[in-house]
């Protein structure tokens, strides 16, 4: 019983709440004290039933107050409707305690009740029979209204039908959403099955024909009577076998349909009821932005659109903290004073929007003002004071990149701390929230005109929009929301710099690293011209995941592991594909940190040079090794510039891990270099057995006999000095050694 007087509670406080702010801007709508006498009239009678004396005492006191506001005897300002809500406040911290609790709340919060119950009878003093008239008035006033609001619950008889309602736990229900799942992909099983059936017919179909080709090919030959009798017999079972399985197929296609259709709308059904209306969870909102503007002296309204949305009900949930941050925000730095607001030609009272609808098959939440929004000039100067970049890299930044600092940890652009604001505690819990349920958020600012954050979502958590990639023979998804773009890249467009292949994507160099190495799964050469790469990350940290193929988009049912596994290492949830085999679903945030913690261990290079092999048929592939980028990139391009293919080592060490894992028609490396130099370098290929053959160039600043002697003899095939480099020098020497680019 308790339980339900809580929910009771709930629901009513949300009504009242909601009437006293409509009343609080429009005073002379006085069809909404209907409205809220009723709804303190109903909570009495629930507090009744549950034994709560006090709860009836404060319920009584709201319902004498409404009254006598109808009567024209009280008028509800500013001060008696913060009076009111504290009585509001009050019974819901009574729902909320416990049973064996209650008592005890209300020894320790008797004075404050009755201080409240006396403050509020002196508003309506000097009505000497008001207390004992208002249940029969309210009583009277509720059977003679035909209009009663539809969404306030009444007490039913015992003859009439009671209310279809069950209350049922999250697992219970989260359990029946994954069995309507399974019950969904077993219908799709049908499918593949019915074809698989329709070939059999037409099998059969050819058994006739060729059945009836050879009764035909031996009828000259004047068979026995019994011969052709066989024959017959044999043409009549398969010409029955063939209606029969017809007849089956027939039943089998309408079953199919019947059960998809039926499948289908179980599920949809029982993911119906995880949804909930987005006004349920944004109901307290008003209130809150009501009591903080008060708090600042601001005029502020709350405007909420698309209360009737559906929302995921866990979503709605945690969407409950970040969008108090963002309304927060919204009203302390978004909304100006009064004075401010008139002075720029706006009204007194700011407005701040909050709206959730669907769009593009994602759910889209709007949070916005008409506020002075944010200079992004301002903003610039800001970033560069908190030395988070340097002034020369903020002023080519875009619009959109220096709002992106503002959901940093810790980033504030105000200049003092409240109890409020000014910590720079918010938005970053905002991003991470939304992250979290494979959203975004996208902020645009108009300076002047006010702010505006949008929060892009999936309509549910129970179902995701993948795309379904291929790893070594086996498919992944990864959520369609986390994907900044998918392609197939040439493998002409892929370079190379200090040992790691990119590619450029718009303004941005890519770094690609293999999907087989994140995974820890058999490394393979990948076949084709091209390479398929999902890009992920955020603009500050974006790397190229290589796959074996792209396999198309995909709606999956989200199931979670067993939670006896605990965190799979890049793994998030699985599903189940349409034939009933298993697909897991990655963990993108976390295979970036994976790929982050490879490229500062240094363990990405060797291995990726053995998954992507970006030589063509006929290219030749050369390794210049030097502890200059200048020089590096000098022979690279020059290189590259006539065909062949070339990659680059920073020093000795880098170089002869390289040449192990890779596979090269020549080496170009300098002498003077750290960890391994030239010399030593060359001694090592030209004592492995694998790797001597390949011919090893040496280019030296070093321009004396000897130190040519020393390179010969360490098994070096040519000796160029950079005092005589030139590009003609260079590539003569490369087609002396290996020839042409391409053979």
């Amino acid at each position: 019983m308790l339980e339900l007087f809580q929910a009771e509670t709930e629901n009513q406080a949300a009504i009242l709440t909601s009437g006293l702010l409509e009343l609080e801007r429009n005073p002379t709508a006085s069809h909404h004290l209907e409205v809220l006498m009723r709804a303190a009239h109903s909570l009495k009678g629930a507090a009744r039933i549950v034994n709560l004396g006090m709860a009836v005492k404060i319920a009584h006191a709201l319902e004498d107050c409404f009254v006598a506001a109808q009567n024209g005897l009280v008028q509800l300002g500013q001060a008696e409707i913060d009076l009111l809500f504290q009585g509001i406040d009050l019974l819901l911290h009574i729902s909320k305690c416990r049973e064996s609790e209650i008592n005890k709340w209300e020894s320790d919060h008797e004075t404050q009740i009755n201080r409240f119950l006396s403050s509020l009878a002196g508003k309506v003093s000097g009505q000497a029979s008001l207390t004992e008239s208002a249940p029969q008035l309210a009583l009277k006033n509720i059977a003679g209204d035909k209009h009663l609001d539809a969404t306030l619950p009444t007490v039913s008889s015992k003859n009439e039908t009671p209310s279809q309602a069950l209350r049922v736990t999250a697992d219970s229900l989260n359990r029946l959403l994954g069995l309507a799942g399974e019950s969904l992909v077993e219908s799709r099983w049908l499918h593949p099955f019915a074809d698989s059936m329709r070939r059999l017919k037409r099998l059969q179909f050819d058994l006739t024909k060729s059945l009836e080709g050879l009764r035909d090919t031996l009828e000259p030959y004047q068979l026995s009577e019994r011969a052709q009798d066989q024959m017959n017999e044999a043409l009549g079972k398969v010409t029955e076998c063939r209606q029969f399985l017809s007849d089956r197929m027939m039943d089998l296609e309408m079953f199919d349909r019947r059960s998809a259709n039926l499948s289908h709308r179980l599920y949809q059904e029982v993911l119906q009821c995880r949804m909930r209306p987005f006004g349920d969870g944004v109901n307290r909102f008003p209130r809150m932005v009501r009591d903080l503007a008060r708090s600042l002296s601001k005029e502020i309204k709350l405007e909420v659109t698309g209360e009737y949305t559906q929302v995921d009900r866990e979503i709605l949930e945690r969407l409950e903290a970040p969008l108090a941050h963002l309304l927060r925000n919204a009203v302390d730095h978004g909304c100006e004073m009064p004075e401010e607001r008139q002075r720029a030609g706006k009204p007194a009272e700011g407005t701040v929007h909050l709206e959730a609808r669907h769009g593009g098959g994602m759910l889209l939440i709007i949070v916005s003002d008409d506020g002075p929004g944010v200079d992004p000039e301002k903003l610039r100067e800001a970033i560069v004071q908190k030395r988070l970049i340097a002034r020369s890299v903020a002023e080519k930044l875009s619009e959109m990149e220096l709002l992106e600092f503002l959901l940093l940890p810790g980033f504030t652009m105000k200049e003092t701390v409240t109890e409020i604001s000014g910590r720079g505690v918010g938005l970053d819990v905002v991003q991470n929230v939304v992250k979290s349920l494979r959203g975004t958020v996208r902020m645009i600012t108009r300076p002047g005109k006010g702010m505006r954050f949008q929060l892009q979502l999936p309509l549910t958590l129970s179902v995701l929009r993948a795309l379904l990639l291929e790893v070594a023979g086996e498919p992944y998804a990864i959520p369609l929301a986390q994907i900044v773009r998918a392609l197939k890249i040439p493998k002409s467009k892929i370079n190379t710099l200090e040992g790691r292949n990119y590619f450029t994507l718009g303004d941005q160099q890519i770094g690609l690293v293999t999907a087989h190495q994140v995974l820890d799964r058999a490394e393979h050469a990948l076949s084709g011209d091209q390479l398929s790469v999902v890009v992920l990350g955020d603009r500050t940290a974006r790397y190229g995941l290589v796959v074996d193929n792209l396999l198309g988009e995909r709606e999956l049912v989200v199931q979670g592991l067993d939670p006896r596994l605990g965190k799979v290492k890049d793994i998030s949830s699985g599903a189940l594909m349409e034939d009933g085999s298993p697909v897991l679903i990655l963990d993108v945030e976390d295979m970036v940190r994976s790929i982050e913690k490879l490229v500062a261990t240094g363990d990405l290079d060797s291995v990726q040079r053995k998954a992507i092999d970006v030589e063509t048929k006929r290219s030749k592939r050369i390794l210049a090794i030097d502890d200059s980028l200048t020089v590096r990139e000098l022979e690279r391009k020059l290189l590259a510039s006539h065909g062949y293919v070339t990659e680059v080592a920073v020093d000795g060490m880098d170089g002869w891990n390289a040449v192990r894992t890779g596979n090269y028609d020549l080496v170009i490396t300098d002498v003077d270099m750290p960890r391994m130099d030239g010399i030593e370098l060359a001694t090592l290929i030209k004592k492995d057995p694998k790797l001597k053959s390949i011919p090893v160039m040496i280019v030296s600043y070093k321009d004396r006999e000897e130190d040519r002697m020393r390179g010969l003899e360490a098994g070096a095939d040519y000796y160029l000095t950079k005092g005589s480099f030139h590009n003609e020098t260079l590539l003569q020497a490369v087609v002396d050694l290996i020839g042409e680019a391409e053979s």
